[in-house]
């Protein structure tokens, strides 16, 4: 199937210091009417795949818009002359935005992927399970087995039915990082598998700020 993606970014007089989640936090509070924006309703969160996704490389902005997310981004793309991140203003002095259509679909060739932001895959009962793990083969079978149901989750969530076996293998690093005051393990690296997955989507938890987010890698790389 095709996904309709919108990759909006912008450029201000100062590089941006703060993360995804704080530019999440600015374009849910300014356009709180807007679901898709912070995937809240009243006080509980919508546990779907969000359609709206925000990054930061470099110390610019990036925000991805999938399918109907796509229109939401055109439709506030004009509405804001200022970001304000951890009350300091950014002024937007140049914007851009590209749309087009990719392909989201199980494949006879194999792709490899890079995750340029850290995978994070474990919730808290996988954690558990995978500290528990001693064989690095068996965390490595664990870690596949997660991709795979990630892919498929985000199958469901656009209403694309996988036809056959996702098939996949990974090379990846194990680090620690802190969220909201708690250590967690995400995972960097590559992987490889017969999916086709548009560029600057996220896989895994808390794609919405960032994390696991991947990118074609053209090679193949040495590792594989």
């Amino acid at each position: 199937m095709k996904l309709k993606i919108l990759l909006m970014s912008f450029e201000s007089t100062n590089d941006f210091k703060e993360d995804a989640g704080c530019l999440r936090g600015f374009f849910a509070t300014k356009f709180n009417e807007f679901v898709e924006l912070h995937n809240h309703i009243t006080d509980k969160y919508v546990y779907s795949y969000p359609l709206i996704q925000y990054k930061m490389f470099n110390q610019k902005p990036l925000i991805v818009g999938i399918n109907d997310g796509v229109d939401i981004l055109k439709e506030i793309l004009d509405q804001f002359e200022i970001i304000t991140l951890n009350h300091t203003d950014y002024e937007i002095i140049e914007r851009s935005m590209i749309i087009k259509k990719e392909d989201f679909c199980l494949t006879k060739k194999i792709h490899f992927y890079e995750f340029v932001t850290p995978w994070a895959a474990l919730n808290q009962k996988n954690h558990e399970r995978y500290m528990l793990i001693k064989n690095e083969e068996s965390r490595t079978a664990l870690l596949r087995k997660i991709l795979t149901g990630n892919l498929l989750s985000m199958s469901k969530t656009f209403g694309y039915t996988v036809p056959d076996t996702i098939k996949c293998d990974i090379d990846l690093m194990s680090r620690e990082m802190e969220f909201k005051g708690r250590n967690f393990t995400s995972f960097c690296g590559g992987f490889m598998v017969n999916f086709s997955i548009p560029d600057y989507l996220g896989i895994g938890k808390s794609v919405s700020k960032g994390y696991g987010t991947v990118r074609k890698w053209y090679g193949p790389p040495d590792m594989y």
